[in-house]
């Protein structure tokens, strides 16, 4: 590190290069990896190097679906103590929490992560027992989830975005996985779907559609060069979440090629007559679609 601000940081260093392909190397070998807060120069000095930085660019590295930090905090708090379970960078409102200061300094790494590839970033307290599993494998988990990055924003869509989703899914729509949209629809409509943008392209969208206690989710689609991510995922959870604010307990969605992705994220098979009446008088018999429901509510 040198000197900074007049302190000789001595035996202090930083980050300057990962062994990746000795570590991917390993992990091919079913080995756990353990690597340690501590840097060697070339030249042969050893330095020592801060713990969380280490773990940020060991998880860039390998671009690491997940990058978990356990500290004595059960996640990130606003100024008044209380828990944000959730962060979304990719949300313009998120420069908009106050946190305490110590918490900046971690969501300063969660962002870093997040901007060189890392999906989601989760903090939670090493005191608390099943902390790890609980926040993995529950909907609300126990800490705080990270996801996002400066690159990419889920946002509701607007007006000016109606060409993009037409482009986005025309492929969908001669294939026919999807039923054909119309501009005019699609403009009346564009309120109930959200899409995520990656530097001013429309990578991925979906809709809602209200019906009373249930809601529809449909024209789900990913652009064919950011599949096998968590881009669907992220759209998943954003019209989850817009249900339950809007008090609906049920998702259902209609599909004819994509039903195991469906049930692989907790829906399972129904069939026409559980849907909304508003829905089922409109259902086409010729494209016979799969239909999938599922409970937002224990």
């Amino acid at each position: 590190m040198g000197i900074k601000d007049g302190v000789d940081h001595q035996l202090s260093g930083l980050v300057r290069s990962i062994n990746e392909g000795a570590i991917r190397h390993q992990l091919s070998g079913g080995s756990i990896v353990l690597i340690p807060s501590m840097g060697y120069s070339p030249s042969g000095e050893t330095f020592h190097l801060d713990v969380d930085v280490v773990a940020r660019e060991v998880a860039c590295a390998l671009s690491a679906d997940k990058l978990i930090f356990m500290t004595e905090q059960t996640g990130l708090k606003d100024i008044t103590g209380n828990l944000i379970s959730e962060i979304d960078l990719s949300d313009t409102r998120t420069g908009d929490v106050s946190l305490e200061p110590l918490t900046e300094k971690l969501l300063s790494h969660c962002d870093q992560a997040c901007r060189q590839g890392v999906a989601r970033c989760h903090i939670i307290s090493f005191a608390t027992d099943g902390a790890l599993l609980e926040e993995l494998f529950t909907r609300d988990g126990c800490g705080t989830q990270v996801i996002g990055n400066s690159y990419e924003q889920i946002r509701t869509a607007s007006i000016e975005d109606v060409p993009g989703i037409l482009k986005l899914i025309a492929p969908l729509e001669e294939s026919g996985a999807l039923v054909k949209r119309s501009r005019e629809l699609l403009e009346s409509e564009i309120q109930q779907f959200v899409v995520i943008e990656r530097d001013g392209l429309l990578i991925s969208c979906a809709a809602l559609y209200d019906y009373d206690t249930s809601g529809e989710l449909a024209c789900l689609v990913t652009h064919p060069d950011y599949r096998n991510s968590d881009r669907g995922d992220r759209l998943l959870d954003a019209i989850e979440k817009a249900a339950r604010a809007n008090d609906i307990v049920e998702l259902f969605v209609l599909t004819t090629q994509s039903a195991h992705w469906f049930t692989e994220r907790g829906f399972s098979e129904s069939n026409r007559e559980a849907l909304p009446a508003g829905k089922k008088e409109f259902y086409n018999d010729q494209r016979s679609s799969t239909v999938l429901r599922k409970a937002l509510r224990d």
